[in-house]
């Protein structure tokens, strides 16, 4: 009886990792995230198709902004990446949400409305990014 009861505490659900859509959020506030720059950087090197030669990087401090019905924290970049002919378009702007502390996904919508008022610093990390 107790060999089933420890396979299936073995492989229970992801249940303490909330997502934007559902999960455990709801009971409590989320963490700041403390290494957003470092975790942002790691989703911004799989995120861009050519992560090199980026441009103008900056990016403002997370905040707590509702995205889904709950409070997330929301940090905003502006940044200027390679296109796949070589060349430089437009500066982009991306909004990186925050979940128990960690990176968790790239928005590229609505972030006129979750970057409204977002203070902005170099992020040269950003252009320094390698393959």
């Amino acid at each position: 009886m107790a060999l089933p009861l420890t396979l299936a505490a073995c492989f229970g659900s992801d249940g303490d990792r909330p997502t934007l859509i559902g999960g455990t959020q709801a009971g409590g506030p989320q963490p700041f995230p403390d290494n957003f720059r470092s975790d942002t950087l790691a989703l911004m090197r799989s995120y861009l198709n050519n992560p090199v030669g980026v441009h103008d990087a900056s990016m403002a401090d997370p905040v707590l902004r509702e995205v889904g019905g709950r409070q997330f924290y929301v940090s905003c970049l502006h940044f200027t990446p390679r296109e796949t002919d070589g060349s430089y378009k437009g500066m982009r702007e991306r909004a990186v949400i925050f979940v128990n502390g960690r990176s968790d996904r790239v928005i590229d919508d609505r972030t006129s409305e979750l970057c409204a008022g977002a203070v902005y610093a170099p992020f040269p990390e950003l252009e320094k990014m390698t393959r």
